[in-house]
């Protein structure tokens, strides 16, 4: 890394920023960085954290002249006077330090190694901790990985390491300068630049988050990264992402050195590049000084475990937990526990869960949550289900293919939710005490945040979120299975018929969720306001009689094919909606040029939405909707 310029703003700086200094913010890293091939460590045991103090007599003297990180660090779960800093890096080191005070901002990399490495813990204005280290447990790669220098003739185990840093005894309201130091195995150092850091926002304060989904390694993503720093700097009080941030979760380099230059934090740390209309776009330095806050979609959870199938085949291969159980009882294959072959044979969210270890809950691990952000009560929801096709005759939304039919191991099982969310369901009943609790109710604002679509007028809006309802049709004189069909009943959605019913009882102000690509908003009659802000790098379109698209389902009353199939109507942007060739305004965003975001402002009780045009680069961001949250 180079040493952070000296003509970069400050730690402090929180103000808008020009696009000049969102990429001296990023320091030397904002470039699509990526780890070329070369030897690697040994691997420690898999999921087993260790405690890496600094280098010691038996190691090789450090000196600068490592490798970039794989990312750079990140922040997690702010709390009353501590945040953790994560970072991650393609080998164990024998030393990953945080430096953490006011003095770190002005050290030479080489003063900053010395803090490091040296034999005191602290000095004046700077202290230093220590991360603890696990090895991710099934990040892979195979031969569609995109690796910079290499190539993957098959699926093979691509080790990270997650470095993970509590910082303790900080103070509300100020930020503190930090800069991780990371040591290989060979002593050679990597010194990131100067970021800022902060305990949680006092409770009762305002707060700014901003709202986002679906990066997916999307051609827009940086762009609209950037632009979110040159609106509202990169020091925000959270960053609330609705899930589907990658494609496929256990492939590491969608997470950290696509040679797309779209991997995920990669975007979110200035480290991205995509060129558009001639522009290269790096994202921006967000997630360094800003906690990101996020949620499980579909493309965070992989499919049934394989040794040998590609990891894009094992991610489409989801089967229920109840079908993998029952398998088990069937088959009682030994050698493994229930427990491990059930996870191994249906679906699995670990590579998310370990890279996200906070915030949790006691009931829900990180997979759902609440956190108080200042005046904002935010709840984190796991509602979402694999997304099939609506082909017929294949393995799809309604129908499995004609050639498993004899083979159930093979079967989907329709769209089938992942994590039940109905009424009585463990995570609802979690819902229901977290909606009613204290810390909710003396919240100025109450935000629900989850992946998939209540009201919407995306492809993803529909068939309903419930469970399919399988047939199946036999040869009455063989009993062979001649068809197995999925429906979707409309009455029976769980987030229309259970969630919306809740939310509007106990006051919740906003459901932010992701899932379609596109921005579009509702509001209910009880005051809920509903928000998909996902059309950040690409969209797949909006159906609705303003576009006169129609979604691709079978003939239904339980299918609406055009509109909101909760029979909302679509709000039409407050400010500057973009219009029909008529003239007509439309009520919302679908476009693979226009990037979208949105900023939550507490303070005014507001949500405003942002749009830029990437065919245009020198044209101004549009503020183009304005909603209140009560």
């Amino acid at each position: 890394m180079t040493e952070k310029r000296p003509d970069a703003p400050s730690a402090d700086d929180s103000g808008n920023l020009t696009r000049r200094n969102v990429l001296a913010l990023a320091g030397g890293a904002a470039v699509a960085a990526g780890v070329t091939a070369g030897s690697v460590t040994p691997a420690a045991a898999a999921g087993q954290p260790e405690a890496v103090a600094p280098s010691g007599a038996d190691t090789p003297a450090p000196w600068l002249g490592g490798r970039p990180l794989l990312c750079e660090p990140y922040l997690l779960d702010p709390q009353q006077d501590s945040v953790h800093v994560v970072w991650h890096t393609e080998e164990h080191g024998t030393g990953q330090v945080l430096l953490v005070g006011s003095a770190v901002t002005g050290m030479t990399e080489q003063a900053a190694l010395d803090a490091a490495t040296g034999s005191r813990g602290a000095g004046s204005g700077w202290r230093r901790l220590a991360a603890e280290t696990t090895r991710l447990s099934r990040t892979r790669e195979d031969a569609s990985s995109a690796v910079p220098g290499r190539t993957y003739g098959g699926v093979l185990d691509r080790p990270v390491y997650r470095h993970l840093v509590r910082v303790t005894g900080l103070r509300a309201g100020e930020r503190t300068p930090y800069r991780v130091v990371s040591v290989d195995h060979l002593g050679r150092a990597t010194v990131t630049a100067a970021y800022s850091l902060a305990p949680a926002v006092p409770r009762r304060r305002p707060v700014r988050l901003l709202l986002t989904s679906d990066h997916q390694l999307k051609a827009m993503t940086p762009a609209n990264l950037e632009k979110v720093a040159e609106t509202a700097g990169v020091r925000l009080d959270g960053v609330l992402v609705a899930g589907d941030l990658v494609n496929v979760p256990d492939r590491a380099s969608e997470w950290f050195d696509s040679t797309s230059g779209l991997a995920f934090f990669a975007g979110l740390t200035g480290r991205a590049s995509r060129t558009i209309a001639g522009r290269t776009y790096r994202g921006a330095p967000l997630i360094q000084h800003s906690p990101i806050f996020p949620a499980i979609g579909n493309h965070e959870v992989m499919g049934r475990w394989s040794d040998t199938a590609g990891l894009d085949a094992q991610f489409n291969d989801p089967q229920p937990v109840e079908v993998a159980r029952r398998r088990w009882q069937q088959t009682r294959p030994g050698g493994i526990d229930e427990a491990t072959w059930v996870n191994r044979n249906s679906w699995d969210v670990t590579t998310y869960e370990e890279m996200f270890p906070y915030p949790r809950s006691a009931e829900g691990g990180p997979r759902w949550w609440s956190r108080t952000i200042g005046d904002v009560h935010v709840i984190t929801l796991f509602a979402t289900q694999i997304w099939r096709s609506a082909a017929p005759n294949s393995r799809g939304k309604f129908s499995e293919s004609g050639a498993d039919l004899n083979d159930e191991s093979r079967w989907g099982y329709g769209q089938f939710i992942f994590e039940p969310i109905k009424e009585g369901s463990r995570q609802y009943r979690w819902l229901e005490r977290e909606l009613a609790s204290t810390e909710a109710r003396q919240a100025r604002y109450r935000v629900v945040m989850y992946h998939h679509p209540g009201h919407g007028l995306g492809d993803n809006s529909a068939p309903p979120f419930t469970d399919p309802v399988q047939k199946i049709t036999r040869d009455p004189a063989t009993g062979a299975v001649t068809a197995v069909s999925y429906e979707y009943p409309l009455a029976d959605d769980h987030i229309l018929r259970d969630l919306e019913p809740l939310f509007s009882a106990t006051g919740v102000n906003l459901v932010h969720n992701g899932h379609s690509h596109l921005w579009n908003r509702f509001r209910n009659a009880d005051g809920v306001n509903w928000l998909e802000t996902s059309n950040v790098g690409n969209s797949y379109g909006a159906y609705d009689v303003a576009s006169g698209a129609s979604r691709n389902l079978p003939a239904s009353p339980d299918h609406i094919r055009q509109g909101d199939p909760g029979g909302l109507v679509p709000a039409v942007p407050t400010i500057a909606p973009l219009t029909d060739a008529a003239g007509k305004p439309l009520p919302y965003v679908s476009s693979n040029d226009i990037t979208v975001f949105s900023l939550l402002d507490s303070a005014a009780g507001v949500v405003r939405s942002y749009r830029f045009d990437t065919r245009q680069p020198d044209s101004a961001v549009v503020l183009f909707d304005e909603f209140p949250l009560a």
